[in-house]
């Protein structure tokens, strides 16, 4: 466990400095979210995921779906990190032309799964995938990581009641609660303090963890896949901004890229 650990540390800073020189270069994009994911990301993208970068549409894979488009930064960090596509591309962020937009497009990117950016509407595409996998007898999983504030949405308790009737032990919800939201607080604009009790109460197992321990992080989906007609929600408690002092628990970092000296800064942090 200590060599994953390492090695998912150790991808989480990649992906917190490959997501802010990117939203940086283009002067557009989420950094907070962004970096409070890191560490859930490099977790499934280095840990568990079963997926083959060289062949991005192999069928027996896991699936993953970031239900909170708006942080695709890190997702792109991830995605190329991986090997998904070159590291080239994550400098055309947000250009014209480019095939990292500012919301998640499956038909341009290797390695997605999903196209994401309407709040809400992750986990119900995850619920469908996860029955089809299950239909088709394989053994995939399915993984979806949502922001709390998403969870505003009446949509994702649709989906969580789904899940729940139809047992799916092969999806697991990620819930990346940083406390924010576009706004103002989670607490101000509809309380989320009892999201994971919220997903017990519809029949799944919830469990609580912090949100940047890896050791957490990839003992929480181990222990998901022992629960095979059960799905499970982790409720991953985040700094949003994490890694870069003068971001974190800002309101304005949601969606506000850094200038000159902030990006100096950020990367010094991050470098650390």
């Amino acid at each position: 466990m200590k060599e994953r650990v390492a090695h998912v540390e150790a991808m989480a800073r990649k992906i917190r400095q490959e997501a802010i020189q990117m939203i940086y270069q283009a002067q557009s994009g989420h950094p907070g979210g962004s970096l409070s994911e890191a560490d859930i990301l490099a977790a499934l993208y280095f840990d568990e995921l079963n997926v083959r970068p060289g062949e991005p549409d192999w069928a027996e894979r896991d699936r993953f779906i970031l239900s909170k488009g708006h942080a695709c930064p890190g997702l792109y960090a991830a995605l190329a990190l991986r090997g998904f596509f070159g590291m080239e591309h994550l400098g055309t962020l947000r250009q014209f032309g480019s095939i990292l937009q500012g919301h998640p497009v499956m038909q341009k990117v290797p390695g997605l799964d999903m196209t994401t950016g309407s709040l809400g509407q992750g986990l119900s595409v995850a619920c469908g995938m996860a029955i089809g996998l299950r239909r088709a007898g394989m053994d995939s999983r399915v993984y979806a990581l949502l922001g709390d504030g998403e969870c505003d949405e009446g949509q994702v308790w649709e989906a969580a009641m789904t899940a729940s009737k139809y047992g799916l032990g092969n999806l697991c919800a990620i819930v990346d609660h940083n406390g924010l939201q576009n706004d103002s607080t989670t607490s101000v604009v509809q309380p989320q303090e009892n999201i994971a009790e919220r997903f017990g109460a519809f029949g799944w197992r919830s469990v609580q963890i912090n949100g940047h321990d890896a050791w957490q992080i990839l003992d929480a989906l181990d222990d998901a896949k022992r629960h095979p007609g059960q799905p499970t929600l982790i409720l991953a408690r985040t700094v949003k901004g994490k890694g870069v002092s003068f971001m974190e628990n800002i309101v304005s970092w949601h969606g506000t890229a850094p200038n000159d000296r902030q990006f100096e800064e950020a990367m010094k942090e991050l470098e650390g």
